[in-house]
């Protein structure tokens, strides 16, 4: 009966959160300056972060300890790593396993620490209930949609088409594949990741997940749950400043922060925040502890833009993986980076044309919103373009105004995110990496080329590991998805889901719908 209610208090208590991960359609590379913006889309590949106490009661004599057990299970991967945090600094210390996680060891540390900061001034009362949590010992169960990663190995080895049905059939939270060695598709040679990824933002996406989930646990926000109304701002507000401190601190940089962003907040219009709001974090804790370094990005003055967003209606999101296992974004960065550097009057024009660019893609989708709020005949005019190539669209409906505004609409769209992918690939060849690689471009070509598809290119840097397409419909994705299978590209079983970091009402174990 004791081992009974010990059990049934660990579940009680227990929180499991949830954070999105990401495809960002427009902005790549210049979202890492400001006042560049970035359209980035949430999907509903997850990751999950399920926190409860590992002893159930606290003993009489332990509210003199210094230290409080942590550990942290990834079932996915076979590990389970032991720590010790300190009550005074919330720092984290290693005391067994090799799975070890620098992203969730900065979550882990930097969330406690900002659960006590957030509850400095509450009643005493309060502060006792989160010593006693965190003295109960924090066991962290993560978990990562079966999406962020590739699986095409175990659907070859199994005779299943390349399809997004065979990847259905892969039971959910599957053991990860790994990565060996490195391959040459073309003229370029790619250094794989030791993970098989596909490109859809798991470091930030798990950070996220695992800070807001100790958060919730500790009392120091309130989340919505996923599906129903949204939170208050401000709790999310804490969420975003403590995920961007502990995943710049694990990253040993400042990025631009668009995908713990919309891992927090879903999908939106993003400009990035000065890199001085996380120089102190960018030296990974290792200046000062992590109760300091919580405190100084609390208080400082984040200057992030960020508007909700969402595809029009009607607009389908498709991911695909091609099969190479994934590109380095930060060495890509650095070669842009560079080459910027060495070539500004080259360069700079080129810049500035992609910005416009950009901001015709975002025009035109914001057009597309317009249209569906206040034309009737939206849904027929999307209904019509789904069976015929772009080039006919005008002549089925540009004769009437309403028909033809919405025409137009797309295709403004559509040439505008061709003149994105024309001058990005400017950009490649001129850095000499492969942001959309040749194989890329009779991919991205051909799929561009068929009925209903409105776009289609590389996400975010490019390289090798995904492509997206935006579609009319999800007919027309049941299409792209045979075609993607026919050219050995793998249509990953995700589409948008706008919300961003949200509470979950069970382990996303039971409910196998949830990858």
């Amino acid at each position: 009966m004791m081992m009974v209610t010990r059990l049934w208090v660990r579940w009680i208590l227990c929180r499991v959160v949830s954070a999105p991960g990401k495809v960002l359609i427009t902005g790549a590379y210049l979202v890492l300056e400001r006042p560049n913006a970035g359209l980035v889309l949430s999907t509903s590949a997850r990751f999950y972060a399920i926190v409860k106490p590992i002893h159930s009661d606290v003993a009489p004599n332990s509210w003199s300890w210094s230290w409080a057990d942590v550990k942290v299970l990834s079932p996915q991967m076979f590990t389970e790593t032991t720590y010790k945090l300190s009550l005074r600094d919330s720092h984290l210390r290693k005391v067994a396993g090799d799975g070890s996680s620098v992203f969730v060891e900065q979550a882990v540390q930097l969330a406690v620490a900002a659960a006590k900061a957030r509850l400095q001034h509450a009643t005493s009362d309060a502060q006792d209930l989160l010593r006693k949590l965190v003295l109960q010992g924090l066991e962290i169960t993560i978990l990562g949609s079966n999406n962020f990663y590739s699986f095409r190995k175990q659907i070859e080895a199994s005779g299943l088409p390349i399809m997004t049905s065979s990847l259905a059939s892969i039971p959910s939270f599957s053991p990860i594949t790994s990565n060996s060695g490195s391959i040459q598709p073309g003229d370029h040679a790619i250094a794989l990741p030791e993970v098989a990824k596909t490109g859809l933002g798991s470091s930030a996406a798990m950070t996220t997940a695992v800070v807001a989930g100790i958060l919730q646990y500790l009392g120091g926000i309130k989340l919505a749950v996923h599906g129903e109304s949204k939170e208050e701002e401000t709790e999310l507000e804490l969420v975003h400043m403590v995920s961007q401190a502990a995943h710049c601190a694990a990253q040993g940089k400042v990025g631009s922060g668009f995908d713990v962003s919309s891992a927090v907040f879903g999908s939106q219009r993003y400009v990035r925040f000065s890199p001085s709001v996380l120089l102190s974090a960018q030296a990974g804790g290792r200046l000062v502890t992590p109760l300091e370094l919580v405190k100084q990005v609390l208080t400082t003055d984040w200057d992030a833009e960020r508007l909700p967003y969402a595809l029009p209606p009607g607009l389908v999101l498709m991911v695909g993986e091609p099969g190479f296992g994934g590109s380095h974004t930060p060495s890509m960065v650095g070669a842009v980076q560079a080459w910027r550097k060495a070539d500004p009057v080259t360069a700079n024009p080129v810049w500035v044309a992609l910005a416009e660019a950009n901001q015709g893609v975002e025009r035109g989708l914001l057009h597309l919103i317009e249209c569906a709020e206040s034309r009737h005949a939206y849904n027929t005019v999307l209904e019509g373009c789904c069976t015929s190539s772009s080039d006919k669209w005008k002549y089925l409906f540009g004769d009437t105004p309403e028909g033809l505004e919405i025409v137009e609409a797309l295709l403004e769209t559509r040439q505008a995110f061709i003149n994105v992918r024309s001058l990005l690939r400017h950009v490649g060849e001129a850095a000499n990496v492969p942001i959309e690689p040749p194989s890329q471009t009779a991919l991205l070509d051909a799929t561009m080329d068929m009925s209903g598809v409105l776009l289609a290119g590389v996400p975010g840097a490019g390289g090798f590991d995904a492509v997206f397409a935006v579609v009319l419909g999800n007919t027309v994705r049941e299409q792209v998805d045979v075609e993607w299978s026919r050219r050995g590209v793998l249509s990953l079983s995700v589409q948008e889901d706008p919300q961003g970091v949200s509470l979950e009402l069970c382990d996303p174990r039971i409910d196998r719908t949830s990858s």
